[in-house]
């Protein structure tokens, strides 16, 4: 059986993100389960707010190239999105919106997204943990990108008190929700390689 590609991010690069924690325990899942796992922060993809005019002036920027390249060596990605007035953040949209623009060759559009599986996470000091964000990227991943998005997801409520000092969950359900995500994600991308 082929050995699953798992990239994880975060669709935050505030200091002390929550959603880097949920993204960093995601990365250590995915590999206790025997993924070969990559993290990466879009900290190092800085792009330009999305603009047409700028894309028909200079093509998409080289960090949107560099992400939708590094996406494409996975077969599954796993996000975990904060929740900024009830969607997802503007540099994850930001992120995603460059990479769909980017075009290489003869491959068909959205490709990128079309040719892997994802599963997303969330984290917020809320009584939802950002399940609102979750719907939104869930929309934007399936409906604008046409990419599969698996059915299992973890929200983290109350995420500033979720995690013990070894970063871990406190919660035993918590830790059963992601491992279920870990699990499902891991068998979609297997599809994929």
């Amino acid at each position: 059986m082929p050995i699953s590609r798992i990239l994880v991010f975060a669709g935050s690069i505030r200091t002390g993100s929550m959603n880097a924690q949920l993204a960093a325990l995601a990365a250590k899942e995915f590999a206790l389960a025997g993924a070969d796992t990559t993290r990466i922060s879009l900290l190092d993809y800085p792009m330009p707010l999305y603009d047409g005019d700028l894309e028909a002036r200079s093509g998409p920027p080289e960090a949107a190239v560099s992400l939708k390249r590094m996406m494409q060596q996975h077969q599954g990605i796993f996000i975990a999105s904060p929740e900024y007035n009830a969607s997802i953040t503007p540099l994850l949209k930001n992120s995603l919106d460059w990479v769909s623009r980017v075009r290489e060759g003869k491959e068909a559009p959205l490709a990128v997204y079309k040719d892997r599986a994802f599963a997303l996470g969330g984290a917020s000091n809320g009584g939802y943990g950002a399940m609102r964000s979750l719907m939104a990227l869930r929309q934007v991943l399936e409906l604008g990108c046409g990419a599969l998005v698996i059915p299992e997801q973890i929200a983290v409520a109350h995420a500033s008190e979720a995690f013990d000092e070894t970063d871990n969950f406190k919660d035993e359900a918590n830790a059963r929700r992601l491992k279920a995500v870990v699990q499902s994600l891991i068998s979609f991308a297997r599809q994929y390689a």
